[in-house]
């Protein structure tokens, strides 16, 4: 039994009351954390992810556009098709190659942000032989450059690359590849770090890697070749280079600029992407500062719904709705 003698028991009263307002206190907090937990968590309207975009296809200027799809379907694997079923175009695996005539040549110097497109290769000297034998005109020759990833001990022979020549002077690279296909597109960028982050935040691309990418300069024989990005779409691979490379390996076309041409009007004009809901995606990129270069229309009674956007260097992209199948 405690006693308390009575200067003691204000203290006792005291504490008592303390401990009481304490506990009230504490179940009362340990109730509204409770509801907090249980509370549905507020959706984040602020951040919509970039709508999923497919690579649809590439477009080229050219003086005779049937006779550029007789030389695209004679020298790569791919094959004469009608795009929706009113052109004449080249089908190419999963994307198009499609061709709008023009009157005086297009220009081609390598001073915009595309460089060239590219089909693989699985034996590139017997490629390149075949080539030669059938007329095929090339802008570089077969080229050994097996330790580019930076490998001293890279086994020479293992990976290989020419640049043949369109009509149009468009450059198609043939590269060592497990394949034969459509497979790359090559593009120069001020910033290639930014413009991969660019297609990755609005296009939903696909980085390659999961290191951050570096913005120290790389070089590979005397020329710079990083900082450089690679993202995936669909089956193709999308590169990008410096455009340090282009001044240095190309100084003719550099001769009097110093920045790179909107690609709009060149050999090769533009590259399309294509989306389930063209209106969504173009009003989501327009909110998030994209720059809408000519807004949506739709063509042949509906059959055809396209719009246009610039993309980082003055590339001319074109967006389309519904994705590319051979009809």
């Amino acid at each position: 039994m405690l006693i308390f003698n009575r200067s003691a028991r204000p203290f006792f009263f005291r504490m008592a009351a303390f401990l009481a307002v304490f506990s009230i206190l504490t179940f009362n907090l340990q109730q509204v954390e409770r509801a907090e937990q249980d509370k549905p968590a507020e959706k984040q309207t602020d951040e919509i992810p970039a709508p999923g975009a497919h690579f649809h296809h590439m477009h080229l200027n050219s003086l005779d556009p049937k006779g550029a799809i007789d030389f695209y379907t004679r020298t790569f694997d791919c094959e004469k098709a009608r795009f929706s079923g009113l052109v004449d175009a080249v089908w190419a695996q999963k994307s198009w190659l499609l061709f709008t005539k023009v009157n005086s040549a297009p220009p081609w110097e390598l001073t915009s942000a595309i460089w060239h497109i590219g089909w693989g290769a699985e034996n590139m000297p017997e490629t390149y032989e075949r080539q030669l034998k059938m007329g095929t005109r090339f802008f570089e020759p077969l080229n050994d450059i097996s330790d580019i990833g930076g490998n001293p001990n890279a086994r020479p022979g293992s990976f290989y690359y020419a640049y043949v020549e369109s009509p149009d002077h468009a450059l198609i690279e043939l590269n060592t590849a497990p394949h034969h296909h459509f497979g790359h597109l090559h593009l120069f960028s001020a910033d290639p770090v930014a413009a991969g982050e660019w297609y990755q935040k609005h296009l939903g691309a696909k980085r390659r890697g999961t290191r951050a990418p570096s913005r120290e300069p790389r070089f590979y024989r005397g020329h710079q070749i990083g900082p450089s990005v690679s993202f995936m779409m669909d089956n193709v691979n999308v590169i990008i280079f410096p455009i340090e490379y282009s001044k240095k390996a190309y100084p003719d076309h550099w001769k009097g600029k110093t920045e790179i041409d909107s690609t709009k009007g060149r050999v090769i004009d533009h590259v399309g992407f294509s989306f389930d809901n063209l209106e969504q995606a173009v009003e989501k990129m327009r909110r998030d500062g994209v720059k809408v270069t000519e807004e949506i229309k739709s063509i042949a009674g509906g059959k055809i719904k396209y719009g246009f956007i610039e993309g980082p260097d003055k590339i001319r992209i074109e967006v389309i709705e519904g994705h590319p199948t051979r009809e």
